[in-house]
């Protein structure tokens, strides 16, 4: 085998972290939760048309403090999934290219998705839901 002198191509370690990467990496890790998290809802209502007691044992997982864990991180996945795909959305449309938007966008998707989960979280907790 000859010993051949070309570059390596450049890996995480090389790069810099800013906003515009990590917004990359949580929207594909977010779509990925989002297929995860689907399939448990799934799980539940084909529980739910098992009957009553199956489902009251699906309702005691769910209401458990990790259930809540992984509903509330379900539900961030979603909005941050749904607020960056608005934003790729008008970058299609050919707005926010420039650097400075696209920070502030990407940026904007994340604060809008803690507010979004926020908001239905109060929500939830305040009409009962969560009980």
């Amino acid at each position: 085998m000859a010993d051949m002198q070309r570059p390596l191509s450049p890996h995480i370690q090389v790069y810099r972290w800013q906003v515009q990467m990590v917004s990359s990496i949580l929207h594909r890790a977010t779509g990925i939760a989002l297929s995860v998290g689907s399939l448990v809802v799934v799980g539940g209502l084909l529980v739910l048309a098992a009957g009553e007691e199956q489902f009251d044992c699906f309702r005691t997982c769910a209401g458990s403090p990790l259930g809540l864990v992984l509903l509330f991180g379900w539900s961030w996945s979603l909005f941050y999934h749904l607020c960056n795909g608005i934003r790729h959305l008008l970058q299609d449309a050919g707005a926010g290219y420039e650097i400075v938007q696209f920070v502030r966008s990407s940026w904007l998707s994340v604060a809008g998705s803690i507010v979004l989960t926020v908001l239905l979280w109060a929500y939830v907790l305040m009409a009962g839901g969560a009980a």
